[in-house]
């Protein structure tokens, strides 16, 4: 490599490093901030949760810590950009201090909401039609504000999650971007057709399109809002677009897509609903492209966290987790004609990458 490459290679994960630890200063900091304020967990006069699983928080430190070393990893086997000089920029901070206070200001309305057990609460607003959206969408998941359904919500959903995992959100996303790349590598980016379904403010698109800026890229989600959020994310990009539909119900042709990716879908759909998914993907996935699956690990991935993931469906609106930390995939992926072909741990998410057969 030589000297000038070794310390090339060496500045760039300090800066890194220096880059990420801000992030998760940032967001957890937040995070604890949010805590403080809410009551917890449990309503007065409820016993305390205890999971069945005992939370192993060492477990928990070194899934966080090997994320960000598999994330530089990736960033130096060429998969994606180094998101640092673009998540850094100083001109973005008085948006992420905005969005900051939006976030902490609504603590006190999610809290009443879990104090209440009450995650329907946008069922009865006039933007939820129960024409256009299925009763399982109706819903404040994460007792959030508005659910899915309002400009407000799709504005602060990322910076939720984010404070949520203290920071680690995108990098688990570029896990699965990783593995996009690697099926697209060799090719010819503008005749790859991608699907990211479910794809909610774009995020993900944004970090799918940086890598691969010729990308043939498309996204799908239920809500107008953060469809809309989405097309601003991408914007840059004039050849990507996004429609509004159901992703049990796609709104393409038979064999569309050369490859299709979703992130944090499954755990949020009733299991009536999800092998009606995977029914869709394979009918608009082209033979022998992939199906990349991104979500929430399971029970038994990594048995020293198990205990967290119970946690999660107590402390938030979520009511399709708790069946979805045991539901199988591999009878439901293989009846569809997919085959399982790698799999990746990344902190609290586990990616997935299918492929249809030929």
């Amino acid at each position: 490599m030589g000297l000038f490459g070794t310390a090339k290679k060496t500045a760039g994960r300090a800066r890194y490093t220096a880059a990420q630890g801000l992030r998760s200063a940032w967001y957890g900091g937040q995070y604890a901030l949010a805590r403080r304020r809410s009551a917890g967990f449990n309503r007065p006069g409820e016993p305390v949760f205890k999971p069945q699983n005992k939370p192993q928080l060492k477990a928990l430190r070194q899934a966080y810590f090997d994320l960000f070393r598999q994330d530089r990893a990736n960033i130096e086997a060429g998969l994606y950009p180094d998101p640092v000089r673009r998540e850094l920029r100083l001109r973005d901070f008085p948006k992420a201090v905005g969005r900051a206070q939006r976030f902490l200001s609504d603590v006190a309305e999610v809290d009443r909401r879990r104090l209440d057990r009450n995650g329907t609460e946008v069922r009865s607003a006039e933007a939820a039609d129960p024409k256009r959206y299925p009763a399982y969408y109706r819903q404040n998941f994460h007792y959030q504000t508005d659910g899915w359904l309002s400009e407000d919500s799709a504005d602060i959903y990322d910076h939720q999650v984010e404070a949520l995992f203290t920071g680690a959100a995108d990098a688990m996303r570029r896990a699965a971007l990783a593995e996009l790349v690697k099926q697209v590598q060799g090719r010819d980016q503008r005749e790859v057709e991608v699907l990211d379904l479910a794809c909610g403010t774009g995020r993900f698109m944004r970090q799918v399109m940086s890598a691969m800026p010729k990308l043939q890229l498309s996204g799908l989600d239920l809500s107008p809002p953060y469809a809309q959020a989405a097309r601003k994310n991408v914007r840059r990009w004039p050849h990507v677009e996004v429609v509004e539909g159901k992703a049990e119900a796609l709104p393409f042709e038979d064999q569309t897509f050369d490859h299709l990716i979703s992130i944090y879908l499954f755990h949020e759909l009733p299991p009536r609903v999800r092998p009606q998914v995977i029914a869709e993907a394979a009918r608009v996935l082209k033979p022998g492209g992939t199906f990349i699956i991104a979500d929430s690990l399971q029970f038994g991935d990594n048995e020293g966290v198990d205990g967290f993931l119970e946690y999660f469906p107590e402390g938030f609106h979520e009511p399709y987790y708790k069946g979805y930390l045991n539901w199988a995939f591999d009878p439901h992926m293989e009846k569809a004609g997919f085959t399982a072909e790698r799999l990746q741990l990344a902190f609290l998410t586990k990616v997935r990458v299918w492929r249809k057969a030929e």
